[in-house]
């Protein structure tokens, strides 16, 4: 078992130390006594800081001192603010990114789909075109879960609001994430229910999955049938048929796709959780597998560490400018783009956006970035690829989703009990959430401050592999599963 101390200098640049445990007032933290009491997941200041200096964490600034700091001093947001600001003009770093051969990586059971991607679930979905049939999706998906209970692995529909009364772009965007949905691997087949007088029309839907897809997706309108609910148990019916076929195989951990997301982070998030997604990152993507980062805007103030390490000039630019534009919609909505942390990642520890980033960006680690993507596009390349999409949870990782993750890890010092439409893995950054929520949480990532991090990496691994294999997540266990859609535009 590794002791681990009361508060930690990650970076030797660093003038804060995060606290590990509640720290009482006077205690010695490296020789310096608190001044105050300082909250666990806090930070402490290690040496003076006049206002106006900045303020080091993992090696980076995280913002400057708004008030003269002492040693010892609780730091926080009554005396650290943000410095970011608007848009900026970025420039290829020299950085080597160097790829690790990945060893020791577990193989899994899964399904192997005809056109060679694999699935962790075999499962039929119902994806309603429009939310007025949003109920009658979830009813026809209850009766044919108690119909096919034991063939497939479930029946799942997700309702939306949206699909009519969108125009243009944002029309488009529902309709990119509803065929990307469908395009997941994990749903073997696919029902899309529509209503009939909506704008999301079922052929335009239908033309916007790829190709190599459609074979496994049935359209049904609820005004042009008879008996919707009659005819919507027949198509799936004969989804599960087919369906029912498929077994699962012995499969290597490369041919996974994650996808990789945090939320209710807290002060531990940038020490346990999410570097211990990067470090699985780095030995999926060099094993050959695919790995999807995404929240464009909580890596405001990190994204030249990772433009730095884009394979090409093209993914470079592309990702540059996918960030200036997050920032653009920001700036146009007339609001800063630090707008962020959250009140739950206040109350972890994490002050400003900086902050957040830096320990939000580690779950790529140090992986090449291969590619981005828009909302709603697939993912098609091995390596890390960035998705274009917002931070809250439930749109990005619906996201996720339709880009094919399937499976997404999920951190969180917070925690939450929310589900997505592939299995969540939900990893505690810190053991007091872990051990709380037993019921939300499906890893404790701070296994690491106890054991070191190759133990955690290995059983970290290896209960990937067995979730991947059919072992269901906290999240499928409670039925927790949905979607929300990144709605952007008028509402008519």
């Amino acid at each position: 078992m590794h002791k681990f101390p009361a508060a930690l200098q990650i970076h030797p640049a660093d003038s804060v130390a995060v606290a590990l445990r509640a720290i009482a007032a006077g205690e010695e933290i490296a020789g310096v006594p608190a001044t105050s009491d300082i909250p666990q997941g806090h930070k402490l200041a290690l040496v003076d800081l006049p206002a106006g200096t900045v303020v080091m964490k993992y090696g980076q600034p995280i913002g400057r001192a708004s008030a003269a700091i002492a040693a010892g001093d609780h730091v926080h947001s009554h005396n650290l603010v943000t410095a970011l600001a608007g848009e900026l003009t970025y420039r290829p770093g020299s950085v080597a990114v160097s790829v690790v051969a990945a060893t020791g990586l577990p193989t899994w059971q899964g399904y192997l789909r005809a056109d060679g991607s694999a699935a962790t679930r075999n499962e039929i979905w119902i994806l309603p075109s429009v939310g007025c049939v949003g109920i009658t999706a979830e009813e026809i998906a209850r009766a044919a879960r108690e119909r096919h209970a034991g063939r497939v692995d479930g029946v799942y529909a997700f309702a939306h609001p949206h699909g009519c009364s969108q125009l243009g772009d944002d029309l488009a965007g529902t309709r990119d994430l509803l065929a990307g949905l469908a395009t997941n691997p994990n749903a073997a087949g696919v029902l899309l229910l529509g209503l009939g007088c909506e704008s999301n029309q079922l052929d335009a839907l239908l033309e916007a999955v790829p190709p190599a897809a459609r074979g496994k997706v049935r359209l049904l309108s609820s005004q042009s049938a008879g008996d919707e609910l009659a005819a919507a148990a027949a198509l799936i019916d004969d989804l599960v048929e087919q369906a029912a076929l498929a077994q699962r195989v012995e499969l290597p951990f490369s041919a996974l796709t994650i996808g990789l997301k945090c939320g209710g982070s807290d002060g531990f998030s940038g020490l346990t959780a999410n570097p211990l997604l990067g470090r699985l990152a780095e030995s999926l993507c060099a094993a050959g597998g695919r790995a999807i980062l995404t929240e464009i805007p909580e890596i405001f103030g990190t994204e030249q560490a990772l433009l730095d390490r884009a394979i090409d000039a093209p993914v470079f630019d592309a990702a540059a400018g996918l960030v200036n534009r997050f920032k653009r919609y920001y700036l146009d909505q007339g609001l800063p783009v630090s707008e962020n942390p959250s009140p739950g990642n206040l109350a972890g520890g994490i002050t400003t956006l900086e902050e957040k980033s830096l320990g939000a960006v580690q779950k790529g680690g140090n992986a090449p970035l291969v590619d981005v993507i828009g909302y709603g596009e697939q993912v098609h390349r091995a390596g890390l690829t960035l998705l274009e999409a917002p931070g809250n949870d439930a749109v990005s990782s619906s996201a996720l989703a339709a880009a094919g993750a399937t499976l997404v890890l999920f951190t969180t010092g917070r925690g939450t009990p929310l589900g997505f439409p592939v299995p969540t893995v939900k990893v505690a950054s810190n053991q007091t959430l872990a051990e709380a929520k037993r019921h939300w949480i499906d890893f404790d990532a701070s296994l690491a401050l106890r054991e070191g991090l190759a133990a955690a990496d290995q059983a970290f691994a290896a209960r990937l592999a067995a979730i991947a294999s059919g072992e269901p997540t906290a999240a499928e266990r409670a039925g927790q599963r949905a979607i929300a859609i990144w709605k952007r535009g008028v509402t008519l």
